[in-house]
């Protein structure tokens, strides 16, 4: 007898025992590669530092509007300001309902692969946002007419 016709005549017995095996050897995988877990402590993570941008972006929104309107940058600041923020927001509403999500369905791997780009898109707009916002500054005495 050949090693083909030794595997292929495997008894039914010996079948199911081999695939019992493989599904305990999957369940072994899939709780050592916990996704949901994963994303859970990645939106942590990622939540504490649009906070921390937050209210970085908060306390500058306060000097323009403390020094006002004759800040030389007054205007485009504002506008700047209000729209970090606002997509900041956004970025943590949608992490909030990404780390709801079962990660595990591959059902909704999807919707949550398309959420997450959004995210990822709103959190580079954020950044090049900051980027001008430092770079016009709110320190108050500076950049006045």
């Amino acid at each position: 007898m050949t090693e083909i016709d030794s595997l292929t005549s495997v008894s039914l017995p010996q079948g199911q025992l081999w695939l019992q095996q493989c599904r305990q050897c999957s369940n072994n995988l899939r709780r050592a590669l916990n996704l949901n877990h994963y994303a859970t402590k990645k939106s942590a993570a990622q939540s504490m530092l649009d906070v921390a941008l937050l209210m970085a972006n908060s306390s500058q929104l306060k000097t323009v509007l403390y020094v006002g309107p004759q800040y030389r940058f007054y205007t485009p600041l504002i506008v700047l300001l209000s729209l970090s923020i606002t997509l900041q927001v956004l970025v943590g509403l949608l992490l909030v309902f990404i780390a709801k999500y079962d990660l595990n369905d591959a059902r909704k791997h999807a919707k949550l692969n398309r959420m997450n780009n959004v995210a990822t898109v709103f959190v580079f707009f954020t950044v090049l946002i900051n980027i001008f916002i430092t770079a016009l500054g709110t320190e108050p005495g500076l950049n006045q007419d």
